[in-house]
């Protein structure tokens, strides 16, 4: 199922997706509005409206998102990096979440600002000290991400915070599919139309079993909470007025544009 959280006059809701974004497909996506949240028992109410009549919002407000740095080999060569010995985590605030067709602002304290499309994993249900056969268990579903990344800051600073953390720096989106293997899907990451990252989740250094139980170790995670897991290479630079674009196969497309700030 296929999860997305919307506005339409005024009012939030999520609604089930229904209909199909394959090329060639007919008909248009319409939403089945939840009774309730879907991250306790939920009804559809079988009211129905069209995609094109709402704004999709993020799909989750996350209480963190905490992010996996280096997850990929390729990725880690390419920043002139080794793979840790362990993963690198690190937080984005709640403020750096933007949903699908939302501005990135490029913040006034960098001049490198870079894309990184990921896999994210949103948490259904208050877990820790997760073992790695009840990870499923506590997994939702899953979204497409952009980690965005001042660059030249995250070089230049020791922490990350800035570099990663500010206002816009995590669309995600479009929705939550929550139906999927994430075993092997392709991620793509398009700027303007021209491909810059393709890469596949089979390639991660560490499975996504092995960050839960990671994370968890350390902290409790709460119902809506997002997994960054790392990006594939080809990371590379955006500019003011960029369309940015990040495609996982079985999930669909996460779009933002760069502006300016101010």
């Amino acid at each position: 199922m296929r999860i997305a959280r919307f506005s339409i006059d005024g009012n939030v809701a999520f609604g089930a997706v229904e209909g199909s974004t394959a090329p060639g497909a007919e008909g248009e996506l319409v939403l089945d509005i939840i009774k309730g949240i879907p991250f306790a028992d939920f009804e559809l109410s079988g009211t129905k409206v069209p995609l094109s009549k709402v704004r999709l919002l993020p799909p989750v407000l996350p209480n963190k998102v905490v992010a996996i740095g280096r997850n990929y080999a390729e990725h880690a060569a390419e920043l002139g990096h080794e793979v840790p010995d362990a993963p690198i985590t690190f937080f984005k605030p709640s403020t750096s979440v933007v949903g699908p067709g939302d501005p990135i602002t490029y913040p006034s304290f960098s001049q490198d600002l870079h894309h990184e499309a990921e896999l994210a994993v949103v948490i259904g249900r208050m877990c820790r000290e997760v073992p790695r056969e009840r990870v499923k268990d506590v997994i939702f579903g899953y979204t497409c991400a952009n980690d965005v990344t001042a660059r030249d800051v995250q070089q230049r600073e020791q922490q990350w915070a800035r570099a990663k953390g500010f206002d816009s720096s995590c669309p995600l989106g479009p929705w939550i599919e929550t139906d999927l293997d994430p075993a092997d899907l392709t991620i793509q990451c398009t700027v303007n139309g021209e491909q810059r990252q393709l890469g596949r989740t089979g390639d991660m250094v560490r499975s996504i079993e092995d960050l839960v139980v990671h994370i968890t170790e350390a902290m409790t995670l709460l119902p809506g909470d997002v997994i960054l897991t790392g990006t594939p290479a080809g990371v590379g630079p955006l500019n003011v007025g960029d369309e940015v674009a990040v495609t996982i196969e079985g999930i669909g497309t996460l779009t933002n544009k760069v502006i300016k700030r101010g």
